[in-house]
C-alpha cells in the first residue's frame, strides 16, 4: 500500500513537498517514481529514485525544481517540489516498481491513490 500526503494550494513560486508511506511491499528492492495527472489528461512521469543506487531521474519541466528523495529505514519517498507553476496543477501519485529504472506507467506495479497540488493565485 502507497499513501500520499502533503499536496495543497500554494501560489505560483511556492514550494510543497510531497511524501509518500509504503506498507506492504518490499521499499528497499523498489524503484519509487512520481506521476501527475493534469485536468483531462493522461498520467506522466515526474520523477523516480532507483533501488540500485538512488540514481534520479527527472521529466525536463521539473529538473532543477523538483527534487526526489528516499528514506528506506521509514519507507518513504518525497517529493521537494520548489518554484511552482500554474503548469504543475495536478493530481500526484506514488508508484513502485522492482525494475530499476522505469519511467512509463505501465512498468510500475504499485500506485497510490493520489494527493491533489494545485499552484494558483
Amino acid at each position: 500500500q502507497l499513501v500520499e500526503s502533503g499536496g495543497g494550494l500554494v501560489q505560483p513560486g511556492g514550494s510543497l513537498r510531497l511524501t509518500c508511506a509504503a506498507s506492504g511491499i518490499t521499499f528497499g528492492a523498489s524503484t519509487m517514481g512520481w506521476f501527475r495527472q493534469a485536468p483531462g489528461k493522461g498520467r506522466d512521469f515526474v520523477a523516480l529514485i532507483s533501488n540500485t543506487d538512488g540514481a534520479q531521474h527527472y521529466v525536463d519541466s521539473v529538473k532543477g525544481r523538483f527534487t526526489i528523495s528516499r528514506d528506506d529505514a521509514k519507507k518513504t519517498v518525497s517529493l521537494q517540489m520548489n518554484s511552482l507553476r500554474p503548469e504543475d496543477t495536478a493530481v500526484y501519485y506514488c508508484a513502485a516498481t522492482f525494475k530499476s529504472f522505469a519511467d512509463s506507467e505501465s512498468s510500475y506495479t504499485y500506485w497510490g491513490q493520489g494527493t491533489q497540488v494545485t499552484v494558483s493565485s
